[in-house]
C-alpha cells in the first residue's frame, strides 16, 4: 500500500473560519472517557490546555490544543489519528452554507479522496483549480462517479483547493483513503444531511450480515449482489470482510442516481475496479447479469416502509423476486420487517401462502428476529433476517433454524454469537452438528412449520431430538431436588435455635444512653475509614474471583455476588484495590443510605461506597452489626428531601447509642439471630424462585407436565 504524505500547502481552514472551541463535556466525548476524566486531567497535569475563554460559567478549550495534548500524552480511548480526523471534519461541518449544502459538500469531498486514491497522489498540489478538472475528466471522461460532484462546487477557486487539502489531510490522518472516505460518511449527521444514513443498518447489523453472509468461505472471483445498496456500507462491508486477493466481482444497484455514484466512488477507492464492479440505477441489478454470472452471494436489506402502508405480499413478493437471481449453491441473506419474515400471519392469506412457499424447495434456512434499534432513525422499526440457499434436491435436508434474538442488546458478542451459529449451520451442510447446541435458536423441520399457517417462525417449541439433551431429561429429578431442599430448609427453620429471644423491655430512666456520632468513632480510632476503588464497568461481569460491592448490592437492588472481578484484571488494572475484611462494614450515601456488614471478607468495594473498620481492640468494643443497626436508623431520621441534593447530615455526622459492653454484646447476639432468620428465608426465596423457573421452562417448551395430585381435586 502507498505511504501519502501531507500536501505542502496552506492548511484547508480558511482564515475567517473560528477555531473550534470545546467544553469539558466534549472533550470527554472526544477522548471516549467519562465526563469527570477531563476535570480531573486539568487539575493534575499542569501541561494541560488553559480555557481560551469562558461561556456561562463553562470553561472552553481551543479543540487544536487539546487534540495534541491527547496525541502526545496517548490519553483517552481515541486512537490519535481519529482525533486528527475529528480536527479536520469540525472544519469541514463550519464550511456547510446555503450555497455550498451538504450534499455538495460531501459529494465533493468524496470526489477528491477517490481521486487522490486513483491518481495515486496528492490532489492538492499547488496548481490551478482547473488542473484537478482536467484530471478528474482524463479518470472519468464519462463522468460516471466524480465529474459532476467537482464540477458543482460555488467559487471554486477558492473552495476547490482548500477543500483538496482537507481530503489530503484525511487521508494522511487515516490508514488508506477508504477508510477516510467512511469517515466523512459517518459525519454527514454534523452537516444535516440526515437523508444519506436515514435507511442505513447500524454498522454493528452490517457487521452481523457479512458475518451472516459467508463472504469469507467464497471462492476467488465469486459474484456478490446488494440490491439496494443506499450509500454502501453493505458491499463496502462485504469486501472489508473479504480475503486480501479474493478478486469478488461486485454488483449494486439502488434508484437514486447520486447515492450510485458515491457506491461506484467507494468501491473504486477500496481497490475495486471498473472490470469488476457495475452498479446500476433503479431497483433490480444490472441488466447484464448474464456477462458476470449468476451471484454466488446476494446480500440485501429491504427499504424502510412504515407499517401502517406496508403490504406483506409485497414484502415477500421482492425476496422471491431476489431469489430468481440466486443459482445452485449461491445463498442470499435479507434483511427485512420482523412482522413479514417472522411474525404471525392471517391463516391462508396470501402472504402466510407465499411465505410458506419458501419452505417446500427448501430455500428458507434461517429465520431471525432481531430486536429494536436496527436501523438508529427508525427506532421502533423491528427487522429480521432470512438466510436462503438454493440446494440441489438430493442435498436438501428439509431443516430451518429459527432464531429470536429480540429480546437481546445488538451488542458485537450476542451478534458475533449468532453469526457464529449460521456459520457453523452453513458449514455442515444445513444440518445439526452434534457438537454445538445453537443459541436462542431451535432447529425445526420445514414441514412442521408449512402445517401450521399463520404461525410464527420462531423458536417456541422444541424439536424431538432437542427434547433428549441433558438440560431437560434432568429436569424431574432438578425439580426433586429443589423439593427436597425445600423441606430439609422448613425442618431448619422448626429448629429451636432459629427462634428469636430478644427479651426487650424499656430502658430504665436511671440508666441513660450515651450517644457519640461516627466521625467521633473515627478520631478515637474505634472506626477507621477506607475509600472505595472506581472500576470500569466492563470489568465487571457475572464470572470471577472476587465479589464487587457496589451501591446497588449494599442498598438491596442487586444481589450480592451479581457482580464479580477477575484474579488477573484485578493484578494488572487495579493492583492497588484493597480487599475488605471480616467485620466490615460498607456504606453508601449515593443515591441514598446504605449499610452492608461483610462477615465474609475478600470483597471489593466500588465508589462512591466506602468501608468503615472496626478496631478490633477499641474499648468499649464496636460491634458490627450493632452499629450497621444503630446507622440505618440514625439515618432515616435524617433522610434526603424530594428535590434535594444530597441528605440533611453526612455520614460522620450521624449520631448513634455508644453502648456498653454487656449491652452491645446482648443486642449483637439478638442481631445474629435475624440475620441468621434472614439467611433462612432468602435461601427458601431463592430455592422457590430456582423451582419456578425451572418448571416454567419445562412448561413453555412442552417438555413437561404435571400429574394429578391426590390432595389436589380439581374437579
Amino acid at each position: 500500500m502507498t505511504t501519502h504524505t501531507a500536501a505542502k500547502t496552506p492548511s484547508a481552514i480558511l482564515p475567517e473560519m473560528p477555531t473550534w472551541r470545546m467544553t469539558y463535556a466534549e472533550i470527554a466525548a472526544l477522548a471516549q472517557v467519562k465526563r469527570p476524566v477531563p476535570t480531573t486531567w486539568a487539575r493534575r497535569h499542569s501541561d494541560f490546555p488553559v480555557p481560551v475563554a469562558h461561556e456561562d460559567g463553562r470553561p472552553l478549550f481551543d479543540a487544536r490544543a487539546v487534540v495534541d495534548w491527547l496525541a502526545s500524552t496517548g490519553r483517552g480511548n481515541t486512537d490519535p489519528r481519529r482525533l486528527r480526523a475529528e480536527l479536520a471534519l469540525h472544519t469541514l461541518a463550519a464550511w456547510r452554507t446555503p450555497s455550498l449544502p451538504a450534499s455538495v459538500l460531501v459529494g465533493a469531498l468524496t470526489s477528491l479522496v477517490c481521486l487522490h486514491q486513483q491518481l495515486d497522489a496528492p490532489v492538492a498540489d499547488g496548481r490551478p483549480w482547473n488542473t484537478v478538472l482536467e484530471r478528474a475528466a482524463d479518470l472519468d471522461p464519462d463522468d460516471r462517479f466524480l465529474l459532476s460532484e467537482l464540477r458543482a462546487l460555488p467559487d471554486p477557486e477558492h473552495t476547490g483547493p482548500a477543500l483538496a487539502a482537507l481530503a489530503d489531510e484525511l487521508i494522511d490522518a487515516a490508514y488508506n483513503p477508504a477508510e477516510a472516505f467512511d469517515w466523512i460518511l459517518q459525519a454527514c449527521h454534523r452537516l444535516g444531511s440526515r437523508d444519506l444514513a436515514a435507511d442505513e443498518p447500524t454498522p454493528a447489523v452490517v457487521r452481523a450480515l457479512v458475518a451472516l453472509s459467508g463472504v469469507d468461505t467464497l471462492a476467488e472471483g465469486a459474484v456478490i449482489a446488494v440490491p439496494h445498496a443506499r450509500t454502501g456500507d453493505l458491499p463496502a462491508a462485504l469486501h472489508d470482510h473479504a480475503p486480501e486477493e479474493s478478486a469478488h466481482v461486485y454488483l449494486a444497484a439502488d434508484p437514486d442516481p447520486a447515492r450510485v455514484r458515491l457506491v461506484r466512488r467507494r468501491m473504486l477507492v477500496r481497490g475495486v475496479y471498473e472490470f469488476r464492479l457495475d452498479v446500476a440505477e433503479g431497483e433490480e441489478l444490472s441488466a447484464e447479469e448474464d456477462e458476470w454470472g449468476s451471484p454466488d452471494l446476494l446480500v440485501c436489506a429491504l427499504p424502510y416502509e412504515a407499517a401502517e402502508t406496508r403490504d406483506p405480499v409485497a414484502v415477500l413478493e421482492q425476496v422471491a423476486a431476489l431469489t430468481d437471481h440466486l443459482g445452485p449453491g449461491a445463498v442470499a441473506v435479507v434483511l427485512g420487517p420482523a412482522d413479514v419474515l417472522t411474525g404471525p400471519l392471517a391463516r391462508h392469506g396470501d402472504a402466510d401462502r407465499l411465505r410458506r412457499s419458501f419452505l417446500k424447495p427448501g430455500l428458507l434456512k434461517a429465520a431471525i428476529s432481531l430486536p429494536d434499534g436496527a436501523y438508529a432513525y427508525r427506532p421502533g422499526y423491528r427487522t429480521a433476517v432470512w438466510v436462503l440457499a438454493r440446494v440441489p434436491e438430493d442435498q436438501r435436508t428439509g431443516l430451518v433454524l429459527l432464531a429470536d434474538y429480540s429480546a437481546q442488546p445488538l451488542t458485537g458478542p450476542v451478534l458475533d454469537g449468532l453469526a457464529e451459529d449460521i456459520a457453523i449451520w452453513r458449514t455442515s451442510g444445513w444440518t445439526p452438528d452434534p457438537r454445538h447446541e445453537p443459541r436462542h435458536a431451535a432447529i425445526v423441520l420445514g414441514t412442521h412449520l408449512d402445517e401450521r399457517p399463520g404461525a410464527a417462525l420462531t423458536p417456541q417449541h422444541r424439536t424431538l431430538a432437542a427434547r433428549h439433551t441433558r438440560t431437560v431429561v434432568e429436569r424431574p429429578a432438578v425439580i426433586a431436588d429443589l423439593e427436597r431442599h425445600l423441606s430439609e430448609l422448613q425442618e431448619r427453620a422448626r429448629d429451636a435455635e432459629l427462634r428469636l429471644h430478644a427479651q426487650a423491655e424499656l430502658r430504665p430512666e436511671s440508666r441513660p444512653v450515651r450517644r457519640t456520632s461516627v466521625g467521633s468513632l473515627l478520631r478515637t480510632r474505634r472506626l477507621r475509614r477506607r475509600p472505595g476503588h472506581r472500576f470500569a464497568p466492563e470489568h465487571l461481569t457475572p464470572d470471577g474471583h472476587y465479589p464487587v460491592l457496589t451501591p446497588e448490592e449494599i442498598l438491596g437492588t442487586a444481589r450480592i455476588g451479581s457482580r464479580r472481578m477477575d484474579r488477573g484484571i484485578l493484578l494488572t488494572a487495579y493492583e492497588h484495590a484493597q480487599f475488605t475484611e471480616p467485620g466490615d462494614l460498607v456504606v453508601t450515601a449515593h443515591p441514598h443510605f446504605g449499610v452492608h456488614v461483610d462477615t465474609e471478607g475478600v470483597s471489593l468495594v466500588a465508589a462512591p461506597a466506602r468501608i468503615l473498620r472496626v478496631h478490633p481492640d477499641a474499648d468499649p468494643p464496636v460491634r458490627p452489626r450493632v452499629l450497621a443497626a444503630l446507622l440505618r436508623a440514625a439515618a432515616a431520621e435524617h433522610a434526603r428531601t424530594s428535590g434535594a441534593v444530597r441528605a440533611s447530615r453526612r455520614i460522620e455526622d450521624l449520631v448513634v447509642p455508644d453502648l456498653s459492653r454487656a449491652e452491645a454484646d446482648l443486642y449483637e447476639a439478638v442481631l445474629t439471630e435475624i440475620e441468621n432468620r434472614a439467611a433462612l428465608l432468602r435461601e427458601q426465596t431463592a430455592a422457590l424462585d430456582d423451582l419456578t423457573r425451572v418448571m416454567a421452562a419445562g412448561m413453555a417448551d412442552g417438555t413437561l407436565t404435571i400429574q394429578h395430585l391426590p390432595h389436589n381435586d380439581t374437579h
